[in-house]
């Protein structure tokens, strides 16, 4: 899923890709001066990026960590004193940890688990979309308001990769998102018109799991 804009950094920052200049070879005067011609092209991106915006941000794929990373982007908001709202789509059958560590910063985060579990729990399809359209109305409402500096919309990709919401009326929302505020959709199968409106997308890449590899249970602090 590499962008052009992807491409053109990661050669930029190789301006030396000859056989002798890999770390461990390169003399310490070689190697400083390897990394002074890296930092150059860095500063002049950094410089150029003077631009400041509220980003649509998009965590999909099929590997672990969606919304753990989501999450670690809510916590630095609460940190920089931003008021936060979390949305939770499909999940909600559990008592996530996180909604206990979060429950702290009642005065600056709104948190609403929203679904009734995994679909093949519900087992109820026309519930599981009125859900859904519950929890989009409710994120909606936190993405139009100005005082929230971020909205995560979690699992809501899920959502519309099952069809109980529609790309056409998510991306009409986030068209109403505030200037400089900030929403991540996280969940696997994210639509290629959301990713393509998007100004920030990583794609978990799955490996290894030991669910799968070893039969090894979800577990408390690494899973929920």
């Amino acid at each position: 899923m590499k962008t052009n804009s992807q491409t053109d950094l990661n050669e930029s920052l190789e301006v030396d890709d000859s056989p002798e200049s890999t770390a461990s070879s390169l003399t310490q005067e070689q190697y400083q001066r390897k990394m002074q011609r890296r930092k150059e092209v860095q500063d002049q991106r950094v410089a150029k990026a003077s631009q400041e915006k509220g980003l649509i941000i998009v965590n999909t794929g099929n590997g672990k960590g969606k919304t753990t990373a989501a999450l670690g982007m809510v916590l630095r908001s609460l940190g920089h004193g931003y008021r936060v709202a979390i949305v939770q789509f499909i999940k909600g059958a559990w008592e996530p940890a996180e909604k206990a560590v979060f429950s702290r910063y009642s005065d600056q985060l709104e948190f609403h688990a929203m679904g009734e579990g995994f679909t093949w729990e519900t087992q109820d399809r026309e519930r599981d979309i009125q859900k859904a359209h519950a929890a989009w109305e409710t994120g909606l409402n936190f993405i139009r308001n100005p005082d929230f500096k971020l909205v995560l919309l979690d699992e809501i990709n899920v959502a519309l990769k099952l069809g109980f919401l529609s790309v056409e009326e998510v991306l009409a929302g986030l068209k109403e998102k505030p200037t400089q505020s900030h929403v991540i959709l996280t969940g696997r199968g994210a639509p290629d018109a959301l990713i393509e409106r998007a100004d920030l997308v990583t794609e978990m890449t799955l490996v290894k799991h030991p669910f799968r590899e070893q039969g090894v249970k979800a577990q408390p602090g690494i899973e929920f």
